[in-house]
């Protein structure tokens, strides 16, 4: 079978390589469709993320769907926790320290024609949901729990900071509790703003975080309930702490680009800020799986590129310019 590894910056290399073999309580999964993730183009852009580096070359990719052997169509969750810490008894699997989990550097994610996974992890996908249906499962189950996380009211004003595809499927959830949505992203971005604003949102583009001041005083000029942040950007955190009113919420979404994150300490003391990180997801996927097949969320429009493994270079540099939403591999 063919798989793509990251050897370093910007260097993936398609190898030939034998089946996997599953181990006990594993089954072979055929990958139909993997989406390229943001943190997947820090690991091809950057070689790593933060302070964790590519140590080994490893299969990238941890949003995807395929078919099992005995022919059932699946999402796979790639995390694989190992549901004895405290972490995992506590309902917190996404903060599992003994995580196993799809193309984090340390294991290897699903860029490949073929994985062999845990039957646990595997997620069915009723009619008539895709396999790339089921790779966007994931990246929803993202903004399922930072939207936990939020602790979002019915009707309230909530900033998404960052369209992105995650972003996006914010703006979607948000909008499903009956929010007034108020969407940031960068000018040279049109299309991610036309995308916000189809999907109900009232857009900005970003300033540096000057756009704060504009969307407190279109909420009615007390400031938004929420935040969310989706850029990765220190001038979206920015943004967002103008933008929101005293004793609101702030979840940061993103991964950030530089390993030092700040805030203005003044103005969220003065407002009495609470900020959350997202980690991951947790036990989502039966919730995201419902929403995309009653259609209340729309995944497929995100979709704007498809890819076959064979051209994986051409993905990742499409997914890296951020032209489009959603870049799609198909091995």
């Amino acid at each position: 079978m063919r798989v793509a590894r990251l050897h370093g910056t910007q260097d993936l290399r398609l190898h030939d390589e034998e089946k996997p073999r599953p181990k006990e309580g594993e089954v072979l999964v055929r990958v139909g469709a993997v989406g390229v993730c943001g943190s997947d183009i820090h690991w091809f852009a950057d070689g790593g993320i933060g302070d964790v580096r590519v140590v080994r070359p490893f299969v990238l990719g941890h949003e995807f769907g395929g078919t099992t052997e005995d022919g059932r169509r699946v999402a796979v969750d790639p995390a694989i926790p190992c549901e004895k810490c405290d972490s995992c008894a506590a309902g917190h699997a996404n903060l599992c320290q003994s995580v196993r989990y799809a193309g984090d550097g340390a294991h290897d994610g699903g860029l490949g024609e073929w994985v062999a996974w845990p039957e646990r992890c595997l997620v069915p996908l009723p009619a008539p949901l895709t396999e790339a249906d089921g790779a966007m499962l994931e990246p929803l189950g993202i903004a399922i729990h930072a939207l936990d996380l939020a602790h979002l009211r019915m009707g309230a004003r909530v900033g998404i900071f960052g369209c992105g595809p995650i972003g996006l499927l914010l703006v979607q959830l948000a909008r499903l509790t009956g929010s007034r949505v108020f969407a940031t992203e960068l000018a040279r971005r049109p299309h991610r703003l036309e995308a916000a604003r189809a999907l109900g949102a009232e857009v900005f583009a970003a300033e540096e975080g000057r756009e704060g001041a504009a969307i407190r005083a279109a909420a009615g000029g007390g400031g938004l309930d929420c935040a969310l942040e989706a850029a990765g950007e220190q001038a979206a955190i920015d943004a967002a702490v103008d933008a929101v009113r005293p004793g609101a919420r702030i979840v940061i979404v993103g991964i950030q680009s530089e390993l030092r994150t700040s805030f203005l300490a003044g103005t969220a003391r003065r407002k009495g800020l609470t900020f959350v990180l997202a980690r991951r997801a947790g036990n989502v996927y039966p919730r995201a799986v419902q929403l995309v097949a009653s259609g209340r969320v729309d995944v497929r429009s995100l979709v704007t590129h498809r890819f076959p493994l064979a051209e994986i270079g051409a993905a990742f540099e499409a997914a890296t310019a951020r032209t489009g939403h959603k870049v799609i591999v198909e091995p």
